[in-house]
């Protein structure tokens, strides 16, 4: 199958994209590395009027960092990250991330904000930037705003933004030299969407300790105190009633879900513990 008829663009800069964007006479969709709308437009599950292709914008693979923070642009590839063309102030994490992306040829086309805003509960970024606390980085005609990733998503392949407004980037606070991170994610096979996701980072000097449970077919379940599955201290055993009572909560009923979910987290915690 092949998509419908739609009109195609290419803005140079960021507001002729966001005008482009708001257009209230026709369907529009933003394109970056294409990797998860290519599909979706052959298979018509997408219908746009009109395409707009970002990738010609240089403002969003435009890379900064400060002493505190990494700004991303949306546009930066997951091989950017993992071939460490992209500072990582995670102390590996995000590499590590990238690195486990469905397959090389995928990285070498997808984005990070393309993955962020096709909003796939399973996908890696979605779970993995919110443990890291990342502010996602939204610009419209009239203001540019900020968003918690865990929140962006609103629902499966839904996400807060209006229509004349863009992802342009993330911003990822760095982790201190004390810090300790965990992501484990569970698969069928090599290449797949994750079936269960765990996440977790430890930074005592920031006083950060979060965990997620990602991959469970909505928002992922993010603990912004992981402390208090732990006994109160970011060295105890996991509390179990506490982390399954939060997945019932979010629909997760089945207990063979409920114990791949589980096993997850405890693993990136045990990994954490081991850095």
């Amino acid at each position: 199958m092949k998509p419908v008829n739609f009109e195609y663009a290419r803005p140079a800069d960021l507001s002729a994209a966001i005008a482009l964007g708001g257009r209230n006479d026709a369907t529009v969709k933003f394109i970056a590395g294409g990797q998860s709308l290519g599909p979706m437009l052959n298979l018509r599950l997408v219908q746009p009027d009109l395409l707009v292709d970002i990738t010609a914008i240089a403002e969003l693979k435009h890379v900064e960092q400060t002493p505190d923070v990494l700004f991303i642009g949306s546009c930066v590839t997951h091989a950017d990250i993992e071939d460490g063309r992209v500072p990582d102030v995670t102390g590996g994490a995000m590499r590590a991330v990238a690195a486990g992306i469905a397959y090389r040829a995928v990285r070498n086309r997808g984005t990070i904000g393309g993955s962020l805003v096709h909003a796939d509960p399973s996908a890696d970024w979605l779970s993995a930037l919110a443990a890291l606390g990342a502010q996602a980085v939204v610009r419209g005609p009239r203001q540019e705003r900020r968003i918690p990733v865990e929140t962006l998503m609103t629902g499966v392949f839904e996400c807060g933004l209006a229509g004349d407004e863009m992802l342009t980037g993330i911003e990822v606070h760095r982790l201190s030299s004390g810090a300790r991170w965990g992501f484990y994610k569970y698969s069928r096979k090599t290449g797949e969407f994750a079936h269960a996701i765990g996440a977790y980072v430890d930074d005592p000097d920031r006083s950060i300790c979060r965990a997620v449970i990602g991959a469970i077919g909505s928002r992922p379940i993010v603990f912004s105190d992981a402390t208090s599955l732990l006994g109160g201290n970011s060295h105890g055993a996991i509390d179990r009633g506490l982390v399954e009572s939060a997945m019932m909560t979010h629909g997760i009923t089945d207990p063979i879900d409920q114990q791949i979910h589980f096993a997850c987290l405890r693993r990136a915690v045990e990994q954490a513990r081991l850095r």
